[in-house]
């Protein structure tokens, strides 16, 4: 049976191309995951550690990863400079960066701590020098060419009494986890609100120990009083927790990418098994043979799985090494352009290994059934002429009632996890349904394929052929579009998840962002001249002068709010308030985004955006009064932003100011395609003018990007398993040309030509193709529909089912073609082969 094994190898090599490339795909995606990962953690680990490797304490607040009160982190600071010991806060604060003449550079911008001790500093100086004094700053050599900044400009930071004029003394780059657009004395960021430490970097000077200085440090500390707990580590243990937690994102996202790798391996059991199916059937009369001449049922099924044995681990091995190319190279070509800290790849011998022994495992339970099937038949049954394939036999029946019991249980588990909105449930349920569409596919997929064939047949007799050959042997072709079918409904429910997510999502912004750009002064009115000029710059699409001023508003007495003093209650002196009404300059329905009504309150409403309450309690009705008089209106706080300003109707703008309102604040909506540009010309304009630029709309473009990327990725990673599935569609074409030689041939002697039977090859790929991908969208789509339900509707109840027709078009056409493209060279093959040769073939 050795010289049995080696022949068939030899033999059949060119049949098991698909099963090949299906198994080396999917261990060479598993081999470049690792590649990337470790290189990603290799990275991470010179990234993460910098700040602290040059100290000999780390000072938290508590546990590892606790952070210090501010107040313990000044009297560390002061223990150091009383000891003659060095301390370095990794603290910052968000300022607002400008220029001298008040040309905002960074709106908020971390502004972080420059050691004083040259000992610790931990940035790499690029250019210059470090901080010496108070009045000087390093700049972030990335960001400060992207400003126009370098050294010897000065900047200011912050605002009012407390901004500070720093010049820069030099550039430096940080870490990608530990960075900030300028580095001061910690002096001048411990002066402004809002800063915080991560940690104090601790170095013991001379004469002192390591514990004298832990002691020391402990001491200070204490929960009865402002300092708080302050615990030391060693610079090892505290970089060792950061990267652990670092390493938790990668591992999570190498996780998520083993997902697809494990459904390539799914579609590539389906291919794999197909072709041996296939292969099996066209040798069983030479396994009859070898039956006949005193080869043992058991002897022959040992001979054919260590041939499937064979071809795995051939798989395998090609797998790692096209996966170990992609991934190095690939690590080398991201170092080279993306700005990321990635290490050199150490292979996993786990993941290696795993990979290895999974493909060739997953080859050879592909072939099990197969070969199983194959060495049951009797040798003299084999001898036999093959009857016409069908699913009527008992077997046949067997699997329709099993597959109609799977398709049932899938969809009372996706009812299920509508009703209690429950992932796991989802999953399940989905799997399920999806294992009975399966399993029902020898019926399913040709009753399909006669309606789509019905359509082309009138194309000619080619098309005629073709339908026919498609539907000869069901189980054949719902084993060959199963694993298309896996990655059209997978695909198909993302794109159509995806943009209904988008759709509701888009909603929300409208209502919370429903203005793109908003300018407006701090104290006052911004004017006509300079609401005239920031209208007119390039990239506004429309806009309005908005009239308004300022308010006193407070609660009503007679409201009381449960729990909440009357001291605490919302109310503000120096309300802005405003008018989207009564504006003029442009259409509001062409600068509010979404419903209208949002901007438009009742004449005795006044809606108040939840940024201007903040944490005060809320009233159901607020007097609002002005010299000239007062209203009482009912309150709305509503989520929606449009800058720093309250809105009320047209006529109780004008009983409260009177007519002669002037231009309060700009609203513009931006045409979207120099964003970029736009903000910095509105930056420009209104420097010096005492107005701020609010641009809400980069939150919305954030929020689409992060929904485009995930898009590219999971489409992305699913393009393997259709990849490979298109593979196997183009394997059993090519294998169904073999094994219908003499039928082609007879086709061609009975007059049709060459370029007809390519035709009618091509035809068969593309209606296997369609067919799968209608069939997969149809399902896609279902799981779309309780994906929204189950995980998009409970944050947003209003979100509905949006079909995206362009990009399902498209998955339509990219099959079709993907299809045309696999019968390229069965094709060719059969049509090179003269009819005379063929009918002689046996």
């Amino acid at each position: 049976m050795r010289t049995v094994l080696l022949a068939s190898l030899r033999t059949h090599t060119r049949r098991y191309v698909a099963a090949v490339l299906a198994v080396a795909i999917a261990v060479a995606f598993v081999v470049v995951t690792d590649a990337l990962a470790s290189a990603a953690r290799g990275g991470l680990t010179e990234e993460v550690g910098k700040p602290y490797e040059k100290g000999d304490l780390v000072v938290t607040g508590g546990a590892v990863d606790g952070w210090p009160s501010n107040e313990g982190v000044e009297a560390v600071v002061g223990l150091a400079a009383d000891e003659g010991d060095s301390a370095a806060p990794l603290a910052d604060a968000w300022l607002p960066v400008d220029r001298t003449d008040g040309t905002s550079i960074i709106d908020d911008a971390p502004v972080g701590t420059w050691p004083d001790d040259p000992a610790l500093v931990w940035q790499d100086l690029v250019e210059g020098r470090g901080v010496a004094a108070p009045d000087e700053a390093v700049a972030d050599a990335s960001r400060a060419r992207a400003n126009d900044l370098g050294i010897g400009d000065e900047v200011v930071v912050g605002t009012g009494d407390a901004a500070t004029t720093l010049t820069i003394v030099g550039l430096a780059d940080g870490t990608t986890f530990t960075s900030s657009a300028l580095w001061a004395d910690f002096s001048v960021v411990a002066s402004f609100d809002g800063w915080a430490a991560e940690t104090v970097t601790y170095a013991v000077g001379p004469g002192r120990s390591v514990d004298d200085a832990a002691a020391g440090i402990a001491a200070l500390g204490g929960t009865e009083t402002e300092v708080g707990d302050l615990v030391t580590w060693s610079p090892a243990e505290v970089a060792a927790d950061r990267l652990q937690k670092a390493n938790q994102q990668v591992d999570v996202l190498s996780m998520v990418v083993l997902l697809f790798a494990a459904i390539a391996a799914v579609v590539s059991v389906m291919v794999i098994a197909n072709t041996f199916s296939i292969l099996f059937a066209q040798r069983q009369r030479d396994l009859a043979l070898l039956r006949c001449v005193g080869a043992t049922r058991r002897q022959v099924r040992r001979s054919v799985r260590l041939e499937a044995l064979v071809v795995g681990l051939l798989s395998s091995a090609t797998g790692l090494l096209v996966g170990a190319a992609l991934g190095f190279g690939g690590v080398a070509l991201l170092r080279a352009t993306v700005d990321f800290p990635l290490g050199t790849p150490e292979p996993s011998p786990v993941w290696w290994g795993a990979a290895f022994v999974g493909g060739a495992l997953t080859t050879v339970v592909a072939a099990w059934v197969p070969t199983r099937t194959a060495t049951r038949v009797s040798p003299l049954a084999a001898l036999r002429p093959e009857a016409a394939p069908s699913v009527r036999t008992a077997a046949g029946r067997v699997r329709i009632a099993l597959g109609l019991l799977v398709l049932g249980a899938g969809a009372v588990g996706l009812a299920a996890a509508v009703s209690a909105a429950d992932m796991v449930v989802m999953v399940a349920g989905g799997t399920l349904f999806f294992g009975g569409v399966v399993l029902l596919g020898p019926v399913l997929v040709p009753a399909v394929l006669r309606l789509v064939g019905l359509l082309v047949r009138r194309t000619g007799p080619t098309a005629r052929i073709a339908g026919d050959n498609a539907v000869r042997n069901p189980r054949r072709t719902a084993a060959t579009t199963a694993s298309l079918l896996i990655g059209v409904t997978l695909t198909t429910a993302v794109l159509t998840g995806m943009a209904s997510a988008r759709t509701a999502t888009d909603r929300e912004m409208d209502e919370q962002y429903p203005v793109d750009v908003t300018v407006a002064a701090e104290d006052g009115p911004i004017g006509a001249e300079l609401a005239d000029r920031v209208t007119g710059l390039p990239g506004v699409e429309a806009s309005l002068v908005v009239p308004g001023g300022e308010v006193a508003a407070a609660p009503v007495v007679d409201d009381t709010v449960a729990g909440v003093p009357a001291d605490e209650l919302f109310t503000d002196d120096a309300l802005p308030v405003v008018s989207p009404g009564a504006a003029t300059g442009g259409d509001l329905d062409e600068v509010v985004r979404g419903d209208r009504g949002i901007a438009l309150p009742q004449d005795d409403e006044i809606l108040v955006p939840s940024g201007i309450t903040g944490a005060a309690g809320l009233t159901e009705r607020l007097e609002v009064s002005t010299p000239r008089g007062s209203v009482t209106l009912r309150a709305r706080y509503v989520d929606s932003a449009w800058g720093t300003a309250a809105i009320v109707a047209p006529d109780t703008l004008e009983t409260l100011l009177g007519r002669d309102t002037t231009a309060y604040a700009a609203w513009l909506r931006a045409d979207g395609d120099d964003l970029d540009d736009l903000l910095a010309d509105l930056d420009a304009t209104t420097a010096g003018t005492g107005a701020s630029v609010t641009p809400l709309v980069e939150q919305r473009n954030w929020i689409d990007r992060q929904l485009d990327i995930v898009v590219i990725a999971v489409v992305g990673l699913l393009g393997i398993g259709v990849l490979i599935a298109l593979i196997g569609i183009g394997n059993t074409l090519g294998l169904s040309v073999l094994e219908r030689s003499r039928e082609n041939a007879l086709l061609r002697a009975l007059g049709l030509t060459r370029r007809q039977l390519r035709r009618t090859l091509a035809t068969e790929g593309v209606l296997l193709s369609v067919v799968a991908t209608l069939i997969g969208t149809a399902v896609g789509v279902l799981f779309a529909t309780i994906g929204v339900k189950v995980m998009v509707q409970p944050s947003i109840p209003d979100a509905a089912m949006v079909l995206p027709y362009g990009q399902l078009a498209v998955v339509v056409l990219v099959a079709a073609l993907a299809g045309l493209v696999a019968c390229v060279l069965p094709a060719r093959r059969a049509s090179r082969t003269a009819p005379a040769a063929g009918l002689t073939a046996d």
